[in-house]
């Protein structure tokens, strides 16, 4: 597992294969760094599904409001949904969306992200400054490289917790 820098911008996700360790970008995107930080420690991300699932190019999550297997999950609706905060406006910078790096997911609106995000499969440069990219995987890429695949998948896989590292217990 790789070192953690800074544990206050540093997300531990937990999936069913093992830890995914994000280092977030809070000088680059500070709104969505501090939504994802306040969303986790909620526990708003606690056993939601990746409902978009693209080989080749990215994992999506998120839906806080449908994805949740454990409160109001709803399939068909998951990707839809999103948390009760005010959308975000767009953050995009030239951080290129490389393999591993995380984005805020949203509608054709720039300045609609709010809970959902992806993380790259692939370099998936076409994304660059259209998409805000806050953060990126520096541990566990092979666990999301095992994220079942799907639109939606069949067995989605969930995200069992998800929390900033200084939260977590040594």
């Amino acid at each position: 597992m790789a070192e953690i820098k800074d544990p206050e911008n540093t997300i531990v996700l937990e999936l069913k294969g093992g830890t995914v360790l994000i280092e977030l970008l809070p000088d680059i995107a500070p709104q969505h760094t501090a939504r994802m930080k306040d969303l986790a420690r909620a526990g708003a991300y606690d056993n939601v599904v990746f409902h978009r699932v693209i080989d080749g190019f990215m994992a999506q999550t998120g839906d806080v409001a449908h994805g949740n297997t454990t409160k109001n999950f709803n399939m068909g609706r998951a990707g839809t949904g999103q948390s009760e905060l005010p959308d975000l406006p767009a953050e995009f910078s030239g951080v290129p969306h490389d393999r591993g790096t995380l984005g805020a997911a949203r509608s054709q609106n720039p300045n609609s992200a709010n809970s959902q995000f992806f993380i790259n499969f692939s370099d998936n440069h076409f994304l660059n400054k259209q998409y805000t990219v806050y953060g990126r995987v520096i541990s566990g890429m092979d666990h999301v490289d095992a994220i079942v695949r799907g639109e939606p998948p069949r067995e989605p896989d969930v995200m069992v917790s998800v929390k900033v590292a200084a939260d977590v217990e040594a």
